[in-house]
């Protein structure tokens, strides 16, 4: 009996990881071929082309690709960018969700240039807790976001002072993994600060 429980529980540790990933994997191919559907009926493509697609999720992802680019090359000339930031400013900000989203797309493909930065709310009874800088104020304090781990980007809107923050040097690819990692993760983002305490300014 010893045997076969011993046995039993160390297959289970290595197939159910395998399984969850491949459910996920499967939840990602929906979700890219979902995406992908709105993008194949604004293009004329020729009637049936995508009936009976025996890979829908590598076709979806070709396609958003394909799709992303020819936005990006348009985007590169002045007069499409003015006329998409006027377009964007104008009517997009003013759809409910739209400016959540912009800001977390723009926080997880542009960490560079975001407005979103990682960083260590330090309580006053020494507890920390993991959180992101989304703005700062002019008097002094800042807006950040708590995140109810396991969701990277869902949790309490709070507005503290500036010098309670840390602000963490990994990037918020990083950072959000650690956060629907359950918190594992969020040691390596400290230590690459070595040591360092900076706080916003």
């Amino acid at each position: 009996m010893t045997f076969l429980r011993t046995t039993l529980l160390g297959g289970l540790f290595i197939l159910l990881p395998i399984l969850l990933l491949w459910l996920g994997l499967s939840e990602i191919a929906e979700l890219l071929v979902a995406m992908a559907t709105p993008i194949a009926d604004m293009i004329p493509f020729p009637p049936g082309v995508f009936d009976n697609l025996s890979a829908p999720g590598v076709v979806a992802t070709l396609l958003i690709i394909g799709t992303s680019f020819a936005l990006g090359f348009a985007a590169s000339s002045a007069p499409i960018a003015n006329i998409g930031r006027s377009f964007e400013t104008s009517v997009l900000f003013k759809v409910p969700m739209y400016r959540m989203l912009k800001i977390i797309s723009s926080a997880v493909l542009d960490t560079e240039n975001s407005s979103v930065s990682p960083a260590i709310l330090i309580g006053s009874d020494g507890a920390s807790d993991p959180c992101y800088l989304m703005e700062q104020h002019a008097d002094g304090r800042a807006t950040v976001l708590v995140p109810w781990s396991p969701a990277s980007f869902a949790g309490s809107v709070r507005v503290v002072p500036a010098e309670k923050l840390q602000i963490l040097s990994c990037s918020l690819d990083e950072f959000s993994r650690a956060i629907s990692f359950m918190g594992v993760g969020v040691e390596d983002c400290i230590r690459q600060d070595n040591g360092s305490n900076s706080t916003v300014n």
